[in-house]
């Protein structure tokens, strides 16, 4: 998909779709009635009929206007344009998309950065906005079909037309930022929409440095089990036990400055396959548990984005990555294990794997000295009772961190919800037999798992996001979201901006 930018009259542009806007007042802005004069007044007889009231994302196409240059041009609801949100702009962009391609218009050119509100803040919002839909619109998988033909060939070019007053070459570089976060949250997709015999510890490792070659500022290591019994991961490799599929801890190292400054580290889960081991899941929906590398997933779209983009700033993704299958060999409830702090841990749900493999990364993390740590986990079902689909539960220790979180999953309506990291929940996670439990039962699941994986990670700023609930859709919709790579990007790049 190209991006253009352009400064032109409204009636001049050759096109095969120029989008523009009408707002509930019923009243054209200025740019539009010049536009209905070149068009010999259509449009006001059409809004005069009543046959568009301008409400959000309401859409009318017109054929063959006469006296402009366009083949075809799309009104879109504004709204009252005085009351105009972040919410309803990607509404009204969303209703846009739909209808190119329920249209098949592969090229289109469109009137939407213009609008109230304005400013430098809510252009970054809009053209965050129309990247993201469009490329969200334009994204199938089909990788594991056999696909003979396809009905819509996705878009492939946009034009977005700018004021006289607007820098194009700001907003130019605001698309380049954008598509390259939303090429990160394509691979986070198709790595996560993958089979989980396709998409393997090993697979991840390969994905991994497929990124690496296309910049010369990642490295890439791969610990495999030799290393990490070595390294006495007891925890990591206790999970893995079970499967017949080596487990892998994958460093990928993103050098963006030759400054020695602390990196930021991502962890992501990445548990390509979570049967659930011997406390088995139920069969019904376990499909879905390919998706318990998603945090992984998402971690590997912040690498590719800033292969892309990079920015001035150091960052390490660390990713634990192993199946949870039973076997004779697989770990037991009861059974008591010694993770690499040190800490020996009681199991008692073998469900509860992702903080094993987290805690041993966590304590594996201390030797990148990071500025700060965020990992990114399809932990715990009892978020998406707590918080549904529509946030990232968030939990730190930390307020100036978590704050930053927060503050970035607004900007990239990627939004996360804090929970509470009281001392009070520790107790529940007490063993009479290990130095801790692996599960604390039914009561603030969410919140004893995050406060697990806390013990493993005093010595820094640490944030924990469980994307139980965001990393995929089920039903009709069923797939990958590609979140948190939004709210991440955000936050590593306002790091990156407030540095320089």
């Amino acid at each position: 998909m190209e991006f253009l930018v352009k400064q032109a009259p409204l009636d001049s542009i050759k096109t095969d779709c120029l989008v523009l806007t009408i707002d509930s007042s019923g009243k054209f802005n200025s740019k539009l009635r010049n536009f209905d004069k070149k068009a010999n007044g259509l449009l006001g007889k059409v809004l005069r009929r009543n046959n568009i009231q301008g409400n959000v994302g309401e859409t009318l196409f017109f054929q063959d206007v006469p006296g402009v240059s366009a083949d075809r041009v799309l009104l879109v609801g504004l709204g009252d344009p005085t009351s105009v949100t972040l919410k309803s702009y990607r509404k009204l962009v969303s209703s846009v998309a739909k209808q190119a391609r329920d249209h098949k218009i592969n090229s289109f050119t469109c009137d939407l950065l213009d609008i109230p509100p304005r400013g430098s803040q809510m252009l970054q919002r809009k053209v965050d906005a129309i990247v993201n839909i469009l490329y969200s619109q334009n994204y199938t998988f089909t990788e594991q079909k056999n696909y003979s033909k396809k009905d819509f060939l996705g878009f492939k070019k946009i034009t977005l037309i700018s004021s006289p007053s607007a820098s194009r070459t700001s907003i130019r570089h605001l698309i380049r930022r954008f598509m390259g976060i939303n090429q990160g949250i394509n691979l986070a997709k198709n790595l996560a929409n993958r089979s989980a015999n396709v998409c393997t510890p090993k697979h991840l490792a390969t994905e991994t440095r497929k990124i690496a070659r296309k910049s010369k500022k990642i490295s890439v290591t791969i610990l495999e089990k030799k290393d990490m019994q070595k390294l006495e991961m007891g925890a990591l490799l206790a999970v893995a036990r079970g499967s017949t599929e080596p487990a892998k801890l994958i460093v990928a190292n993103y050098k963006g400055t030759g400054i020695s400054r602390k990196p930021i580290v991502l962890i992501g889960k990445g548990v390509t396959f979570d049967s659930g081991g011997i406390s088995l899941k139920p069969g019904s929906g376990m499909d879905e548990m390919k998706y318990d590398m998603a945090g992984a997933a998402s971690v590997l779209g912040c690498i590719e984005a800033l292969s892309i983009l990079e920015p001035e700033i150091n960052v390490v993704a660390l990713i634990p990555a192993t199946e949870n299958m039973p076997d004779g060999k697989a770990i037991k409830p009861g059974d008591i294990i010694k993770s690499l702090s040190g800490k020996t841990v009681e199991i008692l749900n073998t469900d509860a794997e992702g903080r094993l493999i987290l805690c041993d990364t966590l304590t594996y993390c201390s030797k990148f000295k990071p500025e700060c740590v965020i990992d990114v986990a399809t932990l715990t079902g009892a978020c998406v009772v707590a918080l549904g689909k529509h946030a990232t539960g968030m939990l730190s220790n930390d307020n100036g961190l978590a704050g930053e979180i927060l503050e970035a999953g607004e900007k990239a309506n990627d939004r996360a919800w804090q929970l509470p990291l009281w001392e009070e929940y520790r107790t529940q996670l007490n063993s009479p037999f290990a130095d801790i439990a692996n599960v604390g039962g039914r009561s603030a699941g969410t919140i004893t798992a995050a406060m697990f994986l806390a013990e493993f990670a005093k010595p820094y700023k640490w944030a924990h996001l469980d994307i139980a609930g965001t990393a995929w859709n089920s039903g009709a919709s069923k797939g990958a979201t590609g979140r948190p790579v939004s709210l991440l990007m955000e936050f590593i790049l306002s790091r990156a901006a407030k540095r320089k």
